[in-house]
Formats: structure tokens, sequence, C-alpha cells
């Protein structure tokens, strides 16, 4: 017996268990095999000899005048061969022999104690582990399961699962990682610890390693926002105004930063400086983009609206939607992100749904159409005059109630209805006008024509002069040109009158008169 007692010992130091639940998980072994082995409803009860140590099974039953239950009772007589002090309404332990039970029963035994300790570990492990969520620990890769890691925590094992691992990272069994408790749950059929690395409280875990004014108290870390492997955004505020909470946590030339950043497998960290007001908030939280202005949609909802720069909305969203969505996961908020382009264009839009849709198809009624065709129309879902007017005969006709007889008034009703929107003065203005315009081009030229006609006979007696002295000085000369210079004259008289008539509608060279020049105005 002494070596039950050694590896209910044994087997309580390597689970971390209480001896006495491994013992309890014996008894109860022993009383499923008996029931089993028998076949009896007889009450069983399993016991220790303090003597020997030995585990001995009894069947229980009670002492009766008459016995009404043989299974469960039994007489005075009958009870006074077992124990010679027993009495009426006393309990008397019946000996069962335990070596009877079986190779069988031995075995339903074994998976009995198996059950029972695995559930006292589990236990242990909850009470152990529970209180430490969100803890950092040292573990060592145990084994590879499929895309799961199982480690080492020391007294138990941990799950580290595929999607609480960083798509950057990749192990092997012996390997050391930090992880951060997740999960205990001890109700799982496999290990009740589950860990994480990609979990926001493994970045702030490891800032409050690397940083002395967090461990402090310092600097306070107020939300972490992550996408493992891709970028992660923590916000962090100084209870002291001498200490820069950013520029702390950055450390010298970036050395606190960097070192989380190796041990993240090259994640990309901003660290942003946290404040009360959500605007000013938002304006640090969606870096590196810059902000043009911010506005509450709704304070209660949290819901919030962010116009940025043409150029800086790539930025703001940032990779597939990354960079405002690691914001509006650290605010808590929701975030619209809008260019000042599509902002305007909103805008536009929202101003032209203020105008009114059109006029209700009921005002048609003042311009001839009958009540009973309106009210068909307002059936139909045809509430305005613009739509009505869009529709064709066609369209008009497959409406229940309207035939091809009404398709005419509803028209006549709509051109009606648009025509008195048509300004009869306009079509006077535009003569009026090109009237005014032709009477003020004619003043104009007369005076052109006027200026031109002096200038073209001053023009032509300097011509007439110079060629008479000419003609004296040289006359062989004169002979071979004496012929061209009247005619140059004339010529030069011919070519200023062609430049009269392409400049002024007054040609005074060929006698045009003024009665002319309405005609050659009024083109232009």
């Amino acid at each position: 017996m002494e070596t039950i007692f050694q590896s209910i010992e044994i087997l309580s130091k390597e689970k971390g268990i209480n001896p006495q639940i491994v013992l309890d998980a014996v008894k109860d072994a022993m009383l499923i095999a008996a029931r089993k082995h028998y076949r009896t409803n007889e009450d069983y009860v399993a016991d220790m000899d303090p003597k020997t140590g030995a585990i001995k099974l009894y069947a229980v039953k009670k002492v009766v005048e008459a016995v009404e239950d043989p299974t469960h009772e039994m007489t005075l007589a009958e009870a006074r061969r077992i124990d010679p002090k027993a009495e009426v309404g006393a309990d008397v332990k019946i000996p069962k022999n335990t070596d009877a039970l079986g190779r069988i029963s031995a075995q339903t035994a074994k998976q009995v104690i198996f059950q029972k300790v695995r559930e006292a570990e589990r236990e242990t492990v909850f009470n152990e582990y529970s209180g430490r969520t969100g803890e950092l620990v040292n573990c060592v890769i145990k084994r590879v399961e499929g895309p799961d890691y199982m480690l080492d925590l020391g007294k138990t094992e941990a799950k580290l699962p595929k999607k609480e691992q960083s798509r950057l990272e990749g192990y092997s069994v012996g390997d050391r990682v930090r992880c951060v408790i997740k999960l205990v749950d001890k109700s799982s059929k496999g290990p009740g610890v589950l860990v994480s690395r990609a979990a926001p409280e493994m970045v702030m875990r490891l800032f409050e390693q690397e940083v002395p004014e967090i461990y402090d108290g310092t600097v306070s870390i107020k939300g972490c926002a992550r996408e493992a492997g891709e970028r992660t955004k923590i916000a962090v505020q100084s209870r002291d105004r001498d200490v820069d909470s950013v520029g702390a946590c950055v450390g010298m030339k970036g050395m606190r930063v960097q070192s989380i950043i190796r041990e993240l497998r090259g994640e990309k960290i901003d660290i942003i400086e946290y404040s009360d007001d959500p605007v000013t908030f938002a304006t640090h939280a969606l870096s590196p983009a810059k902000v043009s202005r911010i506005t509450v949609i709704d304070a209660l909802e949290k819901h919030m609206e962010v116009i940025v720069d043409d150029s800086q909305l790539s930025l703001a969203i940032g990779k597939k939607g990354q960079n405002v969505r690691l914001a509006a996961k650290l605010l808590g908020w929701k975030i619209d992100i809008k260019s000042e382009e599509e902002k305007r264009q909103e805008v536009e839009s929202q101003m032209a749904a203020l105008v009114a849709p059109g006029a209700p198809v009921s005002v048609l009624l003042d311009y001839g159409m009958p009540e009973v065709l309106a009210e068909r129309l307002l059936e139909s879902g045809i509430g305005t005059i613009e739509k009505l007017g869009a529709m064709t005969p066609e369209e008009l006709e497959q409406i229940q109630g309207i035939g091809p007889e009404s398709v005419g008034p509803i028209q006549d009703a709509v051109v009606a209805y648009y025509s008195q929107f048509e300004d009869p003065a306009a079509e006077n203005a535009e003569p009026a006008v090109e009237e005014g315009e032709v009477e003020a081009s004619e003043a104009a030229l007369e005076e052109v024509a006027e200026e031109v006609a002096e200038a073209v006979a001053e023009e032509a007696e300097t011509v007439s002069a110079e060629a008479a002295v000419a003609a004296g000085d040289e006359e062989e000369s004169v002979s071979g040109e004496g012929e061209t210079v009247p005619v140059e004259g004339e010529e030069a008289g011919e070519q200023f009158a062609t430049i009269e008539d392409a400049d002024s509608p007054h040609n005074h060279t060929e006698g045009a008169g003024p009665e002319q020049v309405p005609e050659e105005g009024s083109g232009e």
C-alpha cells in the first residue's frame, strides 16, 4: 500500500495539486468500478485503512427490525454477525472483495482517476492565472500543433493560436518568447491558458518595461490600438508638465522605441499625445496626415467628420484604411474622412436638395387638367410637374386609369404651366439692343471716314508736288518714269481708297454715299 501512497504523492507534485484530491479521486474510481462489477443498487463507500494504508470497499446497509428493502436494509441478527455492537437504526459496513473487480473495472478506475486529476489541475491553473490576465510572461516553445504553438509556462502549458500570432513572426521548438496572458479557461479541453503576441496589451507591457517614466507612473498609457505585424498607435499622457510623454517613450535617439520594434519584428509604432478633447486627440491620432478641420456630428453616438486637404486624403486613410481604422479604434469614435473637394460637392448637393423639388401636380388643375387625372397621377407616385413633364406618352398610358384620350389634356396642362415662365419682352429686348449698337457704330464710322478722307487728300497733294519737281530736274529719267509718276499718284489714290474701303463704310473716291453704311454696319 506504500506504493499507492507514493504514486499519489508523486502525481500530486507533478501536477501541482493537493494529495487529498488525488486520494478522493481514487476512492471515487473504486466506487464506480464496484457498481459496474457487482451490478447492484447497494450503497458503497471506500475507506482508507489508517494502519495499512489500504483502500477498502464497503457496502452500507441500515439495521431495521423488519426488512422491507433487502438491498439497503438488514435485520439486527444479520448485523450483529458482522458487528456485535450493532443496534437498530445504525449503519453497518459490509466488506467487499476488491480483488474481484477485474481488469475492466481497474481500467475504468484509471480513467476516472485521470479525469479527476485533470479537473483538479484545471482548477489549480485557473486559480493561479485567472488574476494574471494581461501580464507579460516568458515562455518556451514546447511543440508545434499545426498553425498553433504549445508553450511551456513552467507549471502548465499555454496555447498560442494562429490568430494571436504576428504575421511577421515564426518560431521553432525550444525558442524563448514573450507573450501576454489573454484568457484563462478551466472548461476547455486543451490547455486552460491562452497567450497572445498580437494583443495591444503586448505593446503596453513592453513600453512599461522599457520606459521608466511609465513604470513609475509619471507617464500613463491612455489607450492602444494595434494591427499585429502592421502598425500600432499608442496614446500616452504625462502627469508632470516638465516631462514630455512622447519624448520619454521614444528615448534618446529613439533607443527605447527601437528595442520594442525589434521585439515586434519591425512593426511600425506611432506614439501619440493624449488629449481629453476628442477633436485635438483625433488630430494627433490621424498623424502623419495633417487635418484641416474636424466637425463633431453626434457627441452621444461619438461620430465625427474629418476634412483633410486633397493631397492628404490617401495619407489620412492609410494603406487599406489602416490609419483611420486604428485612429477610430484608439479614440472609440466613428470617423468619416473626406477631402475638401468631396466636402464641397457634398455641400453643393445638400444645397441643391434644399431647393424645392418641383411644383405639385395639383397646380395643373388651374391649367385645365381634370381633377380625376390628378388623383390618378398622385396614386401612381407622380407628385411633381417636373416628374410628369419628363414622362413619355407611352409611360403615361401605362398608368392605371389613364388612356390615350387622357394623355392630350395632361400634356396641354403641362405646356400651359411652363409657358407662363417664358418672358415675352426677351425677344423685343435683343433687337432693341442691336439697333442701338448699329446707330452707335454708324456715328463712329462716319467720323473715321472723314479723318481718312482728309489724310488721303493731303497725301495726294504731296505726291503731286514731288512728281512736278522730279519732272523739272531730270527729264530723261522722267521720260522713263514720267508716265509712271502721275500713274503712281493715281495708284496711290486707289490704294488709299482701297484701305478706306476696308476700314470705313464711306468710299468718297468711288462715290459711296452714307446711306450704304447701315447696310454694312448692320452685319456687325
